[in-house]
């Protein structure tokens, strides 16, 4: 029974630390846009939603 609950530890240790490593490489990539490139996104994506 040990070993079930080592694994179900050792699972959520590493569950952890993919979903930090996805979301500091979403911030990122966030933070790479230049606020142009930001305005000119959001309103490609207004424009999309009024068609």
């Amino acid at each position: 029974m040990r070993r079930v609950w080592k694994f179900l530890g050792l699972a959520g240790v590493v569950g952890v630390a993919a979903t930090g490593a996805a979301i500091a490489r979403a911030e990122r990539q966030r933070r790479a846009y230049t606020p142009d490139e930001i305005r000119d996104r959001l309103r490609e994506r207004v424009a999309e939603t009024e068609r």
